[in-house]
């Protein structure tokens, strides 16, 4: 197997002449051994830079989906960017507010959203509401009519019938979703009908979004097509096509550039006779690529005719997709970067199930050994974010690299603070 793919690396990552690696000008060996381990780390430079790359793209339209990476630091770093920052709960529209972003620049999502939370959106002025129910609806109108808060902007959500070519599990534009009013069913018509009539709400655009980690660029260009007539129909001055651009994992994997992709947006939307102003919401083009999670390995368990596993300091608390959606990943040794992995291995982690897998099929230098930091890359989306305590591990630290300088913008969690809930 050949060595680690730069491209699955961080945009400022550089491999030094004995093959160690540095991202943002820290040496992640090195990094390790200070900080511990397992850890998130993340090329500042790399999510600015994917930021930027939205906004050059999508304008005032440019919004980060909270959900892919989400810390007072991040939501801090794309309001600084210009970007607008999408929450689907209230926790998440509390560290963002947190953050110090307002409520104008903040868009809310959720397919059930509560009473407490549509409350929270309406006192804090949050720009818009993504509207994905008919109970939702009565909310709204309720709340405003009890003089909770201004009548807000909405955008209805609309699922357009398309089965992207993704993992079931985050396909989310298909007729049978939990997410949005349907469009063949006619739910979507009545529910911008509702919408436009109300005095609790002021209708200003529609939302598709049709899954996550997409690469066939021409499953969005489907979906515009598909859902053109209704807009042209209502003629609303927004439109949002939410995010889902997918990322490159693995070897042999090529993803589109964000250009890429708003090319194809924009095209889509010129020749089907749409003129609203287009919103997106990339969450893991933006922050993916930009995180590695460096591990210790502990064990390395020789099963003859089988397997070798290398158990390292993490594994499913601290990146449950494996587990969830069979996800695949790299590992290396950040002490021998370029180095030719010809060792098969099966990576795991430290916790009491079996599948509890951080890289299946893995490859590594031969050299491998009990004590080395072992990474895998492109972590930095849905790493951090749907971590858990399983096993009362405690979770990782999330530290930002820039200027050879390493930020911790999350701490790692002691033993103390697993029993901080308890009574």
């Amino acid at each position: 197997m050949t060595p680690l793919p730069p491209h699955l690396l961080p945009h400022t990552a550089e491999v030094g002449p004995t093959g160690r690696l540095s991202v943002g000008g820290c040496d992640l060996v090195e990094l390790a051994d200070t900080f511990g381990t397992p850890a998130y780390l993340y090329d500042e430079d790399h999510l600015r830079s994917q930021c930027r790359q939205v906004v050059a793209a999508f304008g005032t339209g440019a919004t980060y989906a909270g959900k892919a990476f989400l810390c007072k630091a991040m939501a801090a770093l794309v309001h600084e960017e210009g970007l607008m920052l999408d929450v689907a709960t209230g926790g998440e529209l509390h560290v963002a507010l947190a953050a110090g972003v307002p409520g104008s620049s903040i868009i809310m999502h959720g397919n059930n959203k509560s009473e407490e939370e549509l409350t929270r959106a309406l006192q804090v002025g949050v720009g818009r509401i993504v509207v994905d129910s008919h109970d939702e609806i009565d909310r709204i109108e309720a709340l405003v009519a009890a003089g909770v808060g201004p009548v807000p902007q909405v955008l209805i959500r609309v699922t357009p019938g398309i089965e992207a070519h993704t993992h079931e599990y985050v396909m989310t534009g298909q007729d049978d979703s939990k997410f949005g009013f349907g469009l063949a069913s006619g739910s979507a018509a009545e529910a911008a009908r509702r919408a436009i009539e109300s005095s609790g709400m002021e209708l200003v655009g529609l939302h598709v979004h049709i899954g996550s980690n997409i690469f066939l660029l021409a499953s969005f260009a489907k979906a515009i097509e598909r859902i053109a007539p209704f807009v042209r129909k209502l003629d609303l001055p927004e439109l949002s096509l939410g995010g889902g651009l997918g990322v490159a994992y693995v070897a042999g994997e090529e993803s589109a550039s964000i250009a890429q992709w708003a090319g194809v947006l924009t095209k889509a939307c010129a020749e089907a006779g749409i003129t609203a102003r287009l919103y997106v919401e990339p969450g893991r083009a933006i922050a993916a690529t930009a995180g590695i999670t460096v591990y210790r390995v502990g064990t390395i368990k020789e099963l003859p005719g089988i397997r070798t596993y290398v158990s390292v300091d993490g594994g499913m608390s601290d990146n449950p997709r494996p587990v969830l959606y069979g996800s695949g990943y790299e590992a290396f040794l950040p002490r021998a970067t370029d180095s030719t992995r010809s060792l098969p291995v099966t990576v795991v982690g430290k916790h009491c199930e079996s599948g509890d897998l951080v890289v299946r099929e893995a490859w590594v230098p031969d050299d491998l050994a009990i004590g080395d930091v072992l990474a895998t890359p492109v972590t930095g989306a849905y790493g951090h974010v749907m971590a858990s305590n399983y096993n009362k591990v405690p979770r990782p630290p999330v530290i930002f690299l820039r200027d050879g300088e390493a930020r911790v913008v999350v701490r790692r969690e002691t033993y103390d603070d697993l029993l901080a809930l308890d009574w």
